[in-house]
């Protein structure tokens, strides 16, 4: 029998406790150690229970089957180990996925039982652990092991289409055995055992028309020239059976709607081949006057056709489009048309598809052709303007009266009626009101001639361009009325003096040198720039100004040169500078503009050189420093930074060593600092007796410490000290009659006299703490002088891999003939 898991994974100082329990559980000599108490043996007492029988315990799975309805429950299986004598010692027990619940097992025979009714496709199988235990000791007799019980699968459900109906989709006129849709039916049952989930699939309608392949569900065509213009539906029921089709087998059937898509076999065809259609002469060009259509049985893109014309003569007047949507051909006016001239036009139409299939090119040409009449009607038609839009143009502050242009406009029919014409005064639109208003009192047109006159001067820099509109209509018919766009330009004259924009300050630098250019100044004109270039000059009726002077560029453009060399913002800031610009019109205008230049303190990077390029750096001032009134300059303010700042160091260093002082340590201890010193080591010892704290002397000097504890031993023995209280450290003694102090002061001479100790003094304390715990020491420390010699490794067989475990720590090997136990 093996020892279980759980005892064979105790920690080593587990197992040393156990050990030690066991051999000193009594405070006796050693000499009348008992037997273990549970050792084990057979029940008759007569055979060794460390004979390893034969095993017997393996279990992979049983079966039973699902839906299972008899009047008994249904048995599964039986556990048997080769340890059950069937006299009853032996308990079997069953534990994992339904044990107790479903499945129920015989303590006494091992025998397993459904109780209820199971179900393969909610569950198909269960994992459950057998053990099998001594009924008088409750000890394992055999590992635990786990098997599996099956639920075996019977025919209990029908093959299904989980997304039925369904919908497919042939073209028309497609060969016979054309693939059109694969069902595919599912059935929970096991398809691993026998046949209840093995499906074969058929066809109850839709036939002659398709098949389906029995084994795959592949729905096929079954006739060819199947025409979609005749009939385009077809609903094909197909049934799936299990049990491979034989009789008994459960069945499900699922419908597919299969579509015949189209095909372009079909051309084609005008209604009729002859038409008439009337289009008034007042038909605008570009306008559709008619349409016309051609019929085709097809669908979609197949249906899609090309309208042309085919005659010289009608394509020159009419072109012809094609409406995508509704398949039309849309005839639209090319030039104009005059009844006067010609009454009648002919056109040849032709309707031709656009997507050919080469498969049924032989069912003829897919085109056909048409003959469209169009009668042109006589209308009384509104005046017509000569041109389709007039541009005129007029000089500013011209006269009122000033003739702009003249629009002309004439009858086109026969009649030749006089017309007159007018400005479109006629508020269609509340929004517009207002702009037209404005239109009608600059100009004026004449009624008899359409001269159109100013009523007012215009002014270009105020409105350059006027829009308005020129209406036409027949005496006779004053309801015909033309209109006619007029745009007026107003042609500009000089009549406005340019000038220098005085907005912002010009700043100019102190350290600014003689010829340096301060800024460009470029000035601004209302006019139109065809009057000229401009010219710049100082005032010449003042003196020569001794700071500054003009500088005129090529590019319409004047540079501010300084005429002297540094500025000081202390002794003047602000300079006035007038300027005289002249522009190049006729006549010529002039104006003076007078510019503010402030001197200030400029940034560094902010003076410039004499260059053209230079000037056009933006100059800034330099904000003054806010101690530079108390005269400080920034050497002396940075100065005065900079101490506050080590002062504040100072102060916060001083606090910190105070903060330390009393906490203060050698950093170096001298190696002749013979101190006393308290060592103290976290060794936890063997319980309440072990009081002798740990010697460092032996990680110092390991021959000189065990020559002290033999020392000891020998002392001990002479001294006539007694272990009092049981199992317990050897190191550990107790005077039973002798007072504590005496102890205590014998001990004191022993450590003055032992001179493998360290070579300065050593605290050692003595305590103690009564006779402990009769649980004795689990510490290692002094086991090998304790142990009886006579200790036999026969009362470790029940302990058998703790014995080993000991054996290692005392550094014995076990016999041969003492190793029994079977590992």
């Amino acid at each position: 029998m093996r020892i279980p898991a759980t005892t064979a994974c105790l920690c080593p100082l587990l197992i040393c406790l156990c050990f030690v329990q066991r051999s000193y559980g009594t405070s006796q000599p050693r000499s009348n150690v008992r037997a273990p108490r549970n050792q084990t043996k057979h029940l008759e007492g007569e055979k060794d229970v460390h004979h390893r029988p034969k095993r017997g315990w393996i279990w992979n799975q049983f079966f039973v089957l699902e839906e299972h309805i008899g009047p008994e429950i249904q048995h599964v299986g039986k556990l048997h180990s080769n340890s059950d004598k069937g006299d009853g010692s032996v308990r079997y027990l069953l534990s994992g996925e339904e044990a107790g619940t479903i499945f129920v097992i015989d303590e006494v025979t091992g025998d397993i039982h459904a109780t209820k009714s199971l179900d393969r496709e909610k569950k198909g199988q269960y994992v459950l652990h057998a053990q099998a235990i001594d009924r008088y000791t409750n000890r394992s007799l055999e590992p635990e092991s786990e098997f599996i019980i099956k639920v075996q699968d019977v025919n209990d459900n029908a093959p299904k289409f989980p997304d039925g109906p369904f919908a497919a989709a042939v073209p028309e006129m497609a060969d016979v055995g054309t693939s059109v849709f694969q069902v595919t039916a599912t059935d929970a049952d096991d398809p691993t055992y026998g046949n209840s989930a093995k499906i074969v699939y058929s066809i109850l309608q839709g036939q002659p028309y398709f098949s389906v392949d029995p084994k795959t569900g592949v729905i096929r065509t079954a006739l060819s020239n199947m025409d979609r213009e005749a009939r385009e539906r077809y609903p094909v029921v197909v049934q799936a059976k299990d049990m491979a089709g034989s009789v008994g087998g459960l069945s499900g059937s699922t419908t597919i709607n299969v579509t015949l898509t189209d095909v372009n076999d079909n051309p084609p065809k005008f209604p009729q081949k002859n038409y008439q259609l009337y289009v008034p002469e007042s038909a605008q060009i570009g306008k559709a006057v008619g349409k016309i259509k051609a019929t085709d049985e097809d669908l979609g893109v197949n249906a899609e056709m090309r309208y042309s014309i085919t005659n010289a003569e009608g394509k020159a007047m009419f072109s012809i489009t094609t409406d995508t949507d509704q398949k039309e051909g849309i005839i639209s006016l090319r030039r104009p048309l005059n009844y006067e001239k010609r009454k009648v036009h002919m056109l040849h139409i032709e309707g031709v598809n656009t997507h050919l299939d080469s498969r049924f090119s032989h069912l003829g040409p897919f085109k056909d052709t048409t003959t469209l009449r169009i009668i042109i009607g006589d209308v009384d038609e509104p005046p017509v303007f000569s041109m389709d839009y007039y541009i005129m143009d007029v000089y500013e502050n011209s006269p009122v009266g000033t003739e702009v242009g003249t629009v002309t406009a004439q009858d086109p029919d026969s009649t030749k009626s006089p017309i007159r014409c007018f400005l479109d005064i006629q508020f269609k639109q509340l929004h517009f009101l207002h702009s037209i208003l404005i239109e009608q009192v600059y100009f004026t047109i004449s009624v008899n001639n359409g001269v159109i006159k100013t009523t007012r001067s215009l002014d270009r820099e105020d409105v350059a361009w006027h829009n308005i509109t020129v209406m036409a209509s027949e005496v006779d018919n004053p309801s015909h009325v033309s209109h006619v766009p007029v745009t007026i330009q107003v042609l500009d004259v000089n009549d406005n003096a340019p000038y220098i924009a005085r907005d912002d300050e010009i700043i100019v630098c102190e350290s600014s040198r003689a010829g340096q250019v301060i800024q460009t100044v470029r000035p601004s004109d209302m006019d139109n720039f065809a009057n000229g270039r401009f010219s710049f000059a100082l005032p010449s009726d003042l003196p020569v100004n001794p700071n500054f002077t003009l500088k005129a560029n090529e590019d319409n453009t004047a540079s501010i040169v300084a005429r002297r060399r540094q500025f000081s913002q202390a002794e003047q800031d602000l300079y006035q500078l007038p300027v005289v610009v002249r522009d190049g019109g006729e006549p010529v205008l002039s104006s003076t503009s007078t510019l503010t230049l402030r001197v200030c303190v400029c940034q560094r990077g902010g003076s410039s050189s004499s260059s053209s390029s230079s000037s056009n750096r933006v100059r800034t001032c330099q904000v003054p420093a806010f101690l530079s009134t108390a005269g400080l300059s920034t050497g002396a303010f940075i100065a005065i930074l900079l101490c506050i700042i080590i002062l504040l160091a100072i102060v916060v260093l001083f606090v910190l060593l105070r903060s330390k002082k009393g906490k203060k340590e050698p950093l170096i201890i001298s190696e002749e600092d013979i101190r006393e010193n308290v060592v103290t080591y976290d060794d936890e010892g063997g319980g309440e007796e072990d009081t002798e704290a740990f010697d460092i002397a032996a990680l110092r000097n390991p021959a000189g410490a065990e020559q002290r504890r033999l020392r000891r031993e020998v002392r001990s023995g002479e001294e006539g000290w007694l272990v009092a209280c049981g199992p317990q450290s050897p190191s550990l003694v107790l005077l039973d009659t002798e007072d504590m102090h005496h102890v205590i002061r014998q001990r004191v001479v022993d450590a003055d006299k032992d001179t493998s100790g360290p070579p300065y003094d050593s605290l050692q304390t003595y305590a103690y703490e009564g006779c402990g715990s009769p649980t004795g020491s689990v510490s290692s420390l002094g086991l090998a002088q304790v142990l009886p010699p006579e200790l036999s490794y026969r009362d470790l067989e029940d302990w058998e891999p703790e014995g080993h475990m000991q054996a290692r720590l005392f550094g014995t090997e076990l016999s041969e003939t003492e190793q029994t136990i079977t590992p």
